[in-house]
């Protein structure tokens, strides 16, 4: 709305009012910030969500992944292997990961990509411009059964 008196105009803006009515932009009334580790959490459950990724982590991380595990109410970590840089637009992931036997790598992280910038921008409104993934580990079928026999053999 524009009001012209004499020589100066003066503009009414109804920011107030369309924020009040919901019409107004989102920073309106006040400013939300999203720490590095809730992307972090979102952008590792998205991972872990693509058929194909048996785990996020290099060796080291997942070691002590493992042994954080077994320290009675602590959980498996989410953000293992996934570090984030958020700035307040913008967000970038980096994930390490550990792929199954005989999965297509180039689709698999195609795949990862997609899922995780979809959850990413969808809940945090934050735009993703780069999911950048390292392959540090295959993870073989008989590795599975090896572990599988330790278990059975402490617990009868």
């Amino acid at each position: 709305m524009t009001e012209t008196t004499g020589a100066t105009t003066v503009r009414a803006t109804e920011t107030g009012a369309a924020a009040r009515r919901g019409e107004g932009g989102p920073g309106g009334r006040g400013r939300t910030t999203i720490a590095d580790d809730v992307v972090a959490k979102i952008a590792g459950m998205a991972a872990r969500e693509v058929p194909g990724i048996h785990a996020l982590g290099g060796g080291l991380a997942r070691t002590m992944g493992a042994m954080r595990e077994r320290v009675p109410g602590r959980r498996a970590g989410v953000t293992t292997g996934v570090k984030v840089e958020v700035g307040e637009r913008q967000s970038a992931v980096d994930l390490d990961v550990v792929v199954e036997y005989g999965v297509a790598i180039p689709d698999l992280a195609a795949e990862v990509r997609e899922n995780v910038i979809a959850a990413v921008e969808r809940m945090t409104g934050l735009e993703v411009v780069e999911v950048n993934i390292a392959v540090d580990d295959v993870h073989l079928p008989e590795e599975e059964e090896e572990g599988e026999e330790t278990v059975e053999g402490r617990v009868r």
